[in-house]
């Protein structure tokens, strides 16, 4: 393991003891309850291929989300929702060699 990874290990094992403590609060991340991914593809014009393709889902997490077989949980679906706000800057993004260069 090199030292920057045990670094951040060391730095979330102390703030996860501070929030136990009390003596910090845990952060808060808004995702949303559900994304409609139908909605947010069809409003991009976009074809379940095309979509999938752009945003790195496979075919058939699109179709089992839109035929409500399933639903995006967790990262997904703050990623739905930074592509639902975003998706200009999104695929801006994804399109880079390195995104981290746009930073």
């Amino acid at each position: 393991m090199s030292k920057k990874a045990f670094d951040k290990i060391a730095e979330g094992l102390g703030e996860a003891i501070a929030i136990s403590k009390g003596e910090m609060n845990p952060a808060r991340l808004y995702v949303p309850d559900d994304i409609d991914v139908r909605n947010l593809r069809m409003r991009l014009a976009m074809s379940q291929d095309d979509f999938a393709s752009a945003f790195g889902f496979t075919i058939n997490q699109i179709r089992e989300w839109e035929q409500g077989r399933a639903r995006p949980i967790g990262g997904v679906r703050a990623y739905l929702f930074l592509i639902e706000r975003d998706p200009e800057s999104v695929l801006a993004l994804l399109r880079q060699k390195d995104p981290r260069e746009a930073a």
